[in-house]
Formats: structure tokens, C-alpha cells, sequence
């Protein structure tokens, strides 16, 4: 029996072996991430350096 996970995407049931879309469930769920990543819906919060906001002249 393979083993199941939710899909990144959308939290249906997938398996790891034999899914040519891992870890996602099916293409469209992988092309919604890839969409997702491209149109800059994931961030990562940053906090800029203190010497990047003070004029060193």
C-alpha cells in the first residue's frame, strides 16, 4: 500500500510514488503553485540592514 500526503495546494490525498506532479496532486495544482510563485504571492519577510537607511556621507 503507498503511502499518502495532502497536496501542497489544495490538501487532497496524493502519493509520493508512481505521481509524476509530486508533491502535488495533479498538473493543475502544480501550475497554480508555479503561478502563485511567479506573480510574487510568496513572500518572505525581511528586515533591511540598519546601515542600508542612513546616508554613510
Amino acid at each position: 500500500m503507498s503511502r499518502t500526503f495532502p497536496c501542497p495546494r489544495c490538501g487532497q490525498a496524493s502519493t509520493w510514488k508512481d505521481n509524476e506532479f509530486r508533491p502535488f496532486c495533479s498538473d493543475r495544482c502544480k501550475l497554480i503553485d508555479l503561478g502563485a510563485w511567479a506573480s510574487e504571492d510568496y513572500k518572505l519577510p525581511t528586515e533591511d540592514a540598519p546601515q542600508a537607511d542612513q546616508d554613510p556621507y
